[in-house]
């Protein structure tokens, strides 16, 4: 008899176990519907570079779905991994690296989705042999990844060198110039100087990049990443001035072969595979080269009238310089989101967010979740379905909904994002994809075959 009300009593237990998980996988997929809706709304797929999911070799253990930063991006369906809100990844991979069956390869979006990019292969290798872009300029976001394709670029061209017996070193001819020293030309300079190439690295600014021109304590790393020369980065978050530190340690090393202030103004190659870049100081000779200009060199405007006014403004480096101001700022993307919260943490401070769109839809996850704090506890108000009509000295006048509407302004922030230095690419060469080509698994499926073509 004992034996049997143990039966009984492990049965019920087992049961309630049982309907208690399938109540919770219930829930869970009522939740993933629910956000693949919202995907659907908002989206019409990832941007840039996103997982690829193999239905076929997933065991729906829904690792995946906990990695990500950038909150429900992937969910699971069906008991698969699925994706469900495509425009909130921006390639952080962290997702195929936790796959436990090897379910998920990091793929590029359909070219077009914003503008037509430049067409590189899997080595991210323009169409003019040896010319090279590495970072957000080839339609990547994430410091990450521009660390690891600067790192990836050095390592190609290091490899072509080797393997072509008939490259000798020749007085004044580099074997590799980088053109930009962000996260992305810093890795490829310390790669460089890994591998024992001769290098030399350009840049018309300063170290850094568009970091450098980051709010203070913006959080830049979100995830682990490996730089040349200096290990891996085990920590999840680190700030731009962590970062800047580094940078400005890179900048004094011994064999960091660096000129600031030198503007790249064309880049020529000639028969025999040798490239001239002509700066705003001189010329320089290399048989490769590597791009890592970025995006936000160029801030992109409205062209709304009254624009030009000093007022008004497309970066913020010290919000606590601005009290007891009315501020306007406009986007949608986490740039305006942050800096909006910034200056509406400071004292006296009236800030507006001024959307253009019914919701914001490409925003990182503790952003969304800051602002909605935020506009609960009126600190910032945020006006959707909105846009500029007219900047005046002490005012802005806005269209909102259909109806116009003007509001008192000190001041105005735009964050609509950096235009692709689209000109210069064309005039040096760069071909770009077309809005019909599909990039699957890292590869072109209508484009171009790799360019395997020799240093020599």
């Amino acid at each position: 008899m004992p034996t049997f009300i143990a039966f009984i009593i492990g049965a019920a237990i087992t049961l309630l176990f049982v309907r208690s998980h399938l109540k919770h996988l219930a829930g869970r997929e009522a939740k993933a519907r629910a956000a693949a809706e919202r995907g659907k709304i908002h989206s019409d797929g990832p941007r840039a570079q996103h997982p690829q999911i193999d239905a076929l070799r997933c065991i729906g253990c829904a690792t995946c779905t906990t990695v990500c930063p950038e909150g429900d991006v992937l969910a699971m369906l069906g008991g698969k991994a699925t994706i469900v809100n495509g425009h909130k990844c921006i390639g952080h991979g962290l997702c195929a690296e936790a796959c436990p069956v090897g379910a998920i390869q990091m793929a590029m979006a359909k070219p077009g989705v914003d503008a037509d990019m430049p067409h590189l292969t899997p080595k991210y290798e323009t169409t003019v042999p040896n010319l090279f872009i590495a970072g957000e300029l080839g339609g990547l976001a994430l410091i990450k990844n521009a660390i690891n394709q600067g790192r990836d670029c050095v390592d190609t061209i290091a490899e072509r060198l080797a393997a072509s017996r008939a490259v000798k070193s020749v007085p004044g001819i580099h074997d590799v110039l980088i053109i930009g020293a962000g996260p992305a030309g810093i890795s490829a300079s310390l790669r460089a100087v890994e591998r024992k190439l001769n290098y030399l690295t350009l840049e018309q600014d300063e170290v850094g990049g568009t970091v450098a021109k980051y709010p203070r304590q913006k959080v830049v790393l979100t995830s682990p990443v490996e730089l040349p020369m200096y290990g891996k980065f085990k920590r999840t978050e680190i700030s731009k001035e962590e970062l800047l530190d580094l940078w400005n340690k890179v900048l004094h090393r011994a064999d960091f072969k660096f000129r600031a202030g030198e503007k790249v103004n064309d880049i020529q190659r000639d028969s025999n595979g040798i490239f001239t870049v002509v700066t705003s100081k001189g010329k320089f000779l290399s048989r490769a080269v590597v791009l890592g200009l970025g995006r936000g060199g160029t801030p992109r405007k409205l062209g709304v009238k009254g624009e030009e006014l000093p007022k008004v403004m497309y970066r913020l480096i010290e919000a606590d310089h601005y009290v007891n101001k009315k501020i306007l700022v406009i986007g949608g993307g986490d740039s305006a989101v942050e800096a909006a919260m910034g200056l509406a943490q400071q004292s006296g401070n009236e800030v507006t967010l001024s959307y253009r769109k019914e919701a914001f839809t490409r925003i990182k996850e503790r952003n969304a979740r800051r602002i909605a704090l935020c506009q609960r506890t009126g600190n910032l108000k945020v006006i959707f379905q909105s846009n500029s009509l007219e900047f005046k000295p002490s005012s802005v006048t806005l269209e909102v909904k259909g109806q116009v509407r003007e509001i008192p302004n000190d001041f105005v922030w735009i964050f609509a994002g950096g235009e692709l230095p689209t000109a210069f690419l064309q005039k040096i060469g760069v071909g770009f994809l077309k809005r019909d080509m599909v990039l699957e698994g890292g590869k072109e499926l209508k484009a171009e075959a790799e360019l395997e073509l020799s240093l020599a």
